[in-house]
């Protein structure tokens, strides 16, 4: 098989050659890593090579199909597992994670792990120790974050499919950024054992980004559920997840909203994108309403978000020093700045953004009561490009010199949160909703803009609406399809 054969399937295609011996995980393995050597100079998406020889005797419903995992929250045992930090770079971890696990036993072949930002704590992928990831689309572009190596992997056909998280976007921003489908599951659904029971009070989730609906669904099959020593046993519907592709939502009422507290104005790219999505809906039947206002306080619901973050960064700092003995200067500036202001906010001042998460919830829960689903762009402008996040030289000196005398905890009576709103969130407003509510989110790729850059949409849908996002997904995809789209850089 050539790479343009290649390249024709999705994951679930490429197995099914497997189980009828039309190709072997050999020949699928040398391909993937083919194109690997290919474009990931280019690219920088895979940042470890995980040591990987077919049998030819896996099994599972992915026997055989190439595969790339996160450098964070997704362990193999024996390797480190970096989280984008040189703290922890060359630190091996014992066990597999159990997502890795249960795609291994899907028959899975792993062999590589992806970039991302130090810690996952940006929506770009541009950590100190591996470098920036880059958009396959252009090259000069971001692919997103924090799963941007897995999403650009995917986007320029090294693998159809490839492992994610989301503890604030970092499945969909990528999957938007790079034209895929990326799902975020509902609180709990998917697992972070063994070692941790689950991150930012369940925030975060495992996944994947892929080119089908039907790879998305399938891999959630593979992944979902408890785990004996995890906090959950979740209710899992009755039918598989893959059985909802394919099958009419029904008419939906749907409610659409663009502009947001955080960015008032977004690009024209994105309120084009939902118009794409708007028209496709209307077509096939949909209801859908303009929101006078968003159903919830974004302005808040981002300040709590990023004091939450920041608490949870400062843990992480201090969770890497006790574990490999690193110190400050094994950790980037940006990151020992979040984390101070993390390590500067009370005990009462975090335990009340953690408690104002059921006041968010509580208020689009009142939403979906007169909806199925709520609509928005995934990004307020196009993927920006490679270091256009990068502080000033001045400020990067005022920085170093607050964290080496200590004092940076006093930036946290300045504007410096509204700043970081800003300029960090302005262009992702939209994807925190859906991991401080726990509600389940999906970035589907219904946009090209004029320079031909991937800006995809997202729906929101409430508790346990995973099948109804499938459903939603699949139709979405046989009346625009999407799938044919790689990037094909030379």
């Amino acid at each position: 098989m050539d790479f343009d054969e290649y390249r024709k399937h999705d994951a679930t295609g490429l197995a099914q050659l497997v189980a009828a011996k039309q190709v072997s995980a050999a020949e699928l393995l040398a391909v993937a890593r083919e194109r690997a050597a290919e474009v990931n100079p280019r690219l920088n998406a895979i940042v470890r090579d995980i040591p990987a020889e077919p049998s030819g005797e896996e099994t599972g419903p992915f026997a055989g199909v190439p595969f790339l995992i996160k450098d964070l929250g997704q362990d193999y045992a024996g390797l480190p597992t970096s989280n984008g930090s040189r703290s922890l770079s060359r630190h091996p971890v014992a066990e597999h994670s159990t997502v890795v696990q249960r795609w291994l036993d899907a028959g899975l072949v792993i062999f590589g792990k992806t970039n991302l930002p130090e810690f996952g704590a940006k929506a770009i992928s541009e950590s100190v120790v591996w470098g920036p990831a880059r958009n396959p689309w252009d090259l000069t572009r971001t692919p997103g974050g924090s799963s941007g190596g897995s999403a650009a992997a995917v986007a320029a056909g090294i693998v159809p499919c490839a492992g994610a998280n989301d503890g604030g976007g970092s499945t969909r921003i990528p999957a938007a950024c790079c034209g895929l489908v990326g799902l975020k599951p509902g609180r709990g659904l998917t697992p972070f054992g063994p070692e941790t029971a689950e991150m930012m009070h369940g925030a975060a989730v495992q996944g994947v980004v892929s080119r089908t609906v039907r790879d998305t669904a399938a891999m959630l099959d593979v992944i979902c559920g408890g785990e004996f020593a995890g906090p959950y046993s979740p209710a899992l519907p009755s039918e598989s997840f893959l059985s909802n592709v394919g099958v009419a939502p029904g008419k939906l009422r749907i409610g659409v909203r663009v502009p947001s507290a955080i960015n008032p104005k977004p690009h024209d790219e994105a309120y084009a994108a939902v118009a794409s999505a708007v028209r496709v809906l209307t077509d096939l039947g949909h209801e859908v309403e303009e929101l006078p206002e968003a159903p919830f306080d974004d302005a808040a619901l981002a300040r709590d978000f990023l004091l939450t973050w920041f608490v949870n960064l400062a843990w992480k700092v201090a969770d890497a020093k006790r574990v490999s003995g690193a110190p400050d200067v094994a950790f980037e500036r940006d990151t020992l700045l979040m984390a101070a202001l993390g390590r500067a906010t009370s005990p009462v001042d975090y335990v009340d953004a953690v408690q104002r998460r059921h006041e968010h919830t509580r208020r689009l829960s009142k939403f979906f009561e007169s909806y199925d689903l709520l609509l928005t762009p995934s990004l307020a402008t196009p993927p920006p490009k490679v270091g256009a996040f990068d502080l000033p030289m001045s400020l990067q000196r005022a920085t170093d010199v607050l964290l080496k005398t200590r004092t940076a905890r006093l930036l946290r009576y300045t504007s410096i949160l509204d700043d970081m709103i800003s300029d960090n969130l302005g262009w992702v407003p939209y994807t925190q909703l859906a991991n401080i509510t726990g509600r389940p989110a999906i970035s589907l790729p219904l946009h090209w803009t004029a320079d031909g850059l991937p800006l995809g949409v997202q729906f929101v849908a409430p508790l346990a609406g995973e099948s109804l996002l499938l459903r939603l997904a699949s139709q979405l995809e046989e009346a625009l399809p999407w799938a044919d789209r790689v990037a094909l850089i030379r």
